[in-house]
């Protein structure tokens, strides 16, 4: 909204030509998504607790450490959510399809896991909307979304997947591209979903990919980066640094609240709205591959679910203590600060070699 009201006045006030940078911008985003999560969220806590009045119902057969949990709110990916959209909407550029796009998905999947949430919370069980009703209505949200970023993307690259270590290689999708879209945002969502488990474990690493992918939309929406780099140059996508910039500091602002001991969980309307919209950002940067090494820490925590199932159906013995991975070290004795710690690091190392892979061709 600022970029729309102020930047066009730059040439009559010099001070205004500081909206016109991205970096600025995005660099504002994130103070501003930081600093609406930390104001609003003793009230959303204070909220959330008046609410529910025996907090998210703890799985029976996890860590017994879990136990003592009992009675913290969740939901509080709400915080992060409402702080996430308001810094957007202030230093974005709203006439950027780019930004829209990937707003709907952060409110769609938001929705959807509030929905969940909900009736986990009312039923006091684990279980919330059936997977079917999930499943489908987070399809629907990621295909609108989806043809709404293949109409903004160049028409050259449009359909293409791009191939992280080499120069100009990409696989074209055609018809078929709204379905990868889906796949990836919808994985990513269910992939924090499951990563998040204990207290600050999934929060840091979503910081830490929306990071990444905040600079890897500036720098695809760069003409000359891009072209250095030989990764596919994407006209406005260096918007979306706005978007990723809010999330890094409504992340951070959440972790103010969320570290151990959480006074607050994220819940599913966190989980999915952050996987989610991380996923259609790596889309519409055409760096999903990238994206599947930066948040391979999430790629882990998912692998580390389909085995467990698939081995226990095949053979009926089980790879891993608990799954997902995080709990099979809970069980082996690890605690849980040791666990969050560990993983954190292993989400620093990902992290680093995705980026590498913008320049090792």
């Amino acid at each position: 909204m600022l970029y729309n009201l102020l930047a066009p006045l730059s040439e009559d006030f010099i001070l205004f030509n500081l909206f016109r940078y991205i970096t600025f911008r995005a660099g504002a985003a994130t103070i501003t998504a930081f600093i609406i999560a930390l104001v609003i969220g003793p009230y959303v806590i204070a909220k959330l607790k008046s609410i529910q009045v025996h907090g998210q119902p703890i799985r029976t057969d996890g860590p017994e450490t879990h136990f003592k949990k009992a009675g913290t709110p969740t939901m509080g990916g709400i915080m992060v959510l409402i702080a996430v959209l308001l810094s957007t909407l202030l230093w974005a550029d709203l006439g950027n399809a780019f930004i829209w796009c990937n707003l709907l998905v952060l409110v769609g999947f938001g929705f959807v896991g509030f929905l969940d949430d909900y009736k986990k919370l009312k039923k006091q069980n684990t279980k919330g909307v059936s997977g079917r009703f999930k499943m489908l209505t987070l399809m629907a949200v990621g295909f609108i979304a989806a043809v709404g970023i293949s109409f903004a993307l160049p028409d050259k690259i449009d359909t293409d997947i791009f191939i992280p270590f080499f120069k100009n290689l990409y696989i074209p999708l055609g018809f078929i591209f709204p379905l990868w879209a889906i796949l990836v945002m919808v994985g990513a969502s269910n992939a924090v979903n499951l990563t998040d488990g204990l207290d600050g474990l999934a929060i840091v690493p979503v910081a830490l990919t929306a990071a990444c992918l905040g600079l890897i939309a500036y720098l695809a929406g760069h003409a000359e980066f891009a072209k250095y780099l030989h990764i596919s140059y994407v006209p406005g996508v260096g918007e979306l640094t706005i978007i990723c910039g809010a999330l890094v500091g409504g992340a951070l602002g959440f972790l103010w609240f969320n570290a151990p001991p959480a006074k607050i969980f994220m819940g599913d309307i966190g989980a999915l709205s952050f996987g989610g919209v991380l996923g259609s950002i790596a889309i519409s940067t055409k760096h999903e591959i990238a994206f599947a090494i930066i948040g391979g820490l999430f790629v882990i925590e998912t692998l580390s679910v389909i085995i467990q199932v698939v081995s226990f159906k095949l053979t009926g013995k089980r790879v891993f203590l608990m799954a997902p991975l995080h709990h099979h070290f809970e069980k082996k004795g690890w605690s849980e600060p040791t666990v969050v710690i560990r993983f954190w690091i292993i989400a620093v190392i990902f992290a680093l070699i995705g980026l590498s892979t913008l320049k090792l061709r």
